[in-house]
């Protein structure tokens, strides 16, 4: 048996209301990847940060051991001299400041008090050769993508001589391309003997890198599993996290499809950065009454520009086509234009355009509707704290009370306020852009309900995602987006990831086929 490198005994952590950890053990063995895996809320990020010292010792209960030492860290820093280094979710390089200096921030390269810039630059050069980065270390971080910011942060823990290397969620924002990549550079990690510990919802990419699993359930640590033994299925994993069966991934679901209820006809939207450059072109679709209509598209084709530009025309320049409502022609030129005509979005980025992460979770859900609780523009605390409770059942928001603030919510429950937001607007057309990123495979469920529910209370429902399994699970059509044009409308009954990929992958030409 291999060394083991990192043991955390018995650890219990509490927050006011709520046990996270409870009596948590976990094993880590020298040279390998292990994954963390359980449902939102579940504790794996409190694990990680009790690990490495966010939550200081003294603030949880139980040991931690790293290469035999039994360690008492009082914070980041000294985690970090042992040579454990945690990427968190949200990354957290400074836009204006260039690659280099991300990468020695804190740990800069000086000499009597003054930075070493020749130093700087050689490092970090070798740094990002490790990573394979190609860009200069003088480029800055707001000019390189997410996932080339990901691989930053990383060759930035490796600045710190890593031993053990913990990635939060790290592929959650990146596109197919980038996330495998990743994927293989932890591979190569571990071919040189660094350990990794990386926490992920996607179990396709756990198979992949893994060597061991461990479970986390409610706070507690359910099982480890190892993965290259005993050739573990997504189903196993998955009857561990939530504690049941998910039989069938998706609700069952009998559609009631009614008359059409929006159309978009001949919309076009151009880039408000680069002139003269159209991000969509010509599109057309339509949404029925009761029908999920779902919209396929590799990264960049154009996806979110377009829903955003329906709701309020909260992006793009020169903005142009129709928009039909139950058979008239509406005007939505702006945010409150979009509301009052019955539009809901939810926007992919939650954190920062769907919440208020710093206010309570009953004023993030009341934040779309103030009028309808309010009278003579007072709004009515009682009514507000009524509908906030009324959701927080129906939603099964899991928080000890309405007035914790939303940035403290496990990223599912955080979903769920946001829905429930755009729920009490009570919408005709809702429009979902990634509901279910970063979310695991339990809360994933529940919100399908809640979409089925929608749709089965004769709303339109238009869902964006990357995840095609996803749009083939839970829509009644989809259209395949490219390059900012529709090219190919798929029914239910006929669609699959082979039919959708041809059209998403499909340039030129305007229209689309139906198949």
């Amino acid at each position: 048996m291999s060394d083991i490198i990192l043991e955390m005994r018995n650890i219990t952590k509490t927050f006011p209301g709520v046990k996270a950890l409870d009596n948590v053990n976990f094993q880590v063995e020298q040279g390998e990847i292990h994954a963390l895996v359980g449902e939102n809320g579940a504790g794996k990020s409190t694990l990680m940060k009790v690990l490495s010292g966010v939550y200081p010792f003294g603030t949880y209960e139980g040991d931690i051991l790293f290469e035999g030492d039994v360690c008492h860290f009082k914070d980041i820093n000294e985690s970090e001299e042992k040579g454990i280094v945690i990427i968190h979710q949200e990354l957290a390089l400074i836009p204006e400041l260039s690659i280099a200096e991300n990468i020695f921030l804190g740990n800069e390269q000086s000499q009597k008090g003054i930075i070493n810039w020749n130093s700087t630059i050689i490092e970090a050069t070798k740094l990002l050769k490790k990573v394979g980065l190609a860009d200069s270390p003088r480029t800055l971080a707001m000019d390189i993508g997410v996932g080339k910011q990901q691989l930053v942060e990383i060759a930035k823990a490796l600045s710190k001589k890593v031993k053990l290397l913990i990635l939060d969620e790290p592929t959650a924002a990146l596109n197919e391309e980038d996330s495998q990549n990743l994927l293989n550079l932890l591979l190569e990690f571990k071919k040189q003997g660094m350990t990794s510990i990386i926490i992920s919802h996607k179990l396709n990419e756990v198979s992949y890198v893994a060597d061991n699993l461990t479970i986390l359930r409610d706070g507690k640590s359910i099982e480890t599993l190892s993965l290259k033994k005993d050739n573990v299925s997504e189903d196993r994993i998955i009857k561990g996290m939530v504690g049941r069966d998910l039989e069938n991934r998706f609700p069952p679901r009998e559609p009631d499809i009614g008359e059409v209820a929006f159309e978009i006809k001949n919309w076009n939207v151009d880039d408000p950065l680069h002139a003269g450059r159209k991000l969509i072109s010509n599109v057309n679709f339509e949404l029925r009454k009761g029908e999920i209509v779902g919209i396929a598209g590799l990264m960049g084709a154009g996806r979110t520009e377009l829903a955003m530009s329906i709701f309020g025309k909260s992006y793009g320049k020169n903005i142009s086509g129709q928009i039909i409502k139950d058979g008239k022609e509406i005007q939505i030129n702006n945010i409150k234009d979009a509301i009052d005509k019955g539009l809901a979005y939810v926007t992919e980025d939650r954190k920062t355009y769907g919440l208020i992460l710093i206010d309570d979770i009953k004023r993030n859900i009341s934040l779309t509707s103030l009028e309808k609780i309010s009278k003579r523009s007072i709004i009515d605390k009682h009514r507000e704290v009524k509908e906030a409770e009324d959701f927080r059942k129906k939603m099964n928001i899991r928080t000890p009370s309405l007035t914790q603030k939303t940035g403290n919510l496990s990223g599912g429950n955080q979903q769920k306020v946001v829905l429930s937001k755009w729920m009490l607007s009570e919408p005709d057309i809702l429009i979902l852009d990634e509901p279910t990123r970063g979310i695991d495979v339990g809360a994933k469920y529940e919100i399908y309900n809640v979409i089925n529910q929608m749709a089965a209370e004769g709303k339109a429902v238009l869902v964006i995602s990357s995840e095609l399994p996803e749009l083939l699970g839970l829509c009644d059509r989809i259209y395949a987006l490219s390059e900012g044009q529709i090219t190919g409308e798929v029914a239910r009954e006929e669609a699959n990831q082979e039919t959708l990929m041809k059209y998403m992958t499909r340039t030129g030409g305007n229209g689309h086929e139906t198949s």
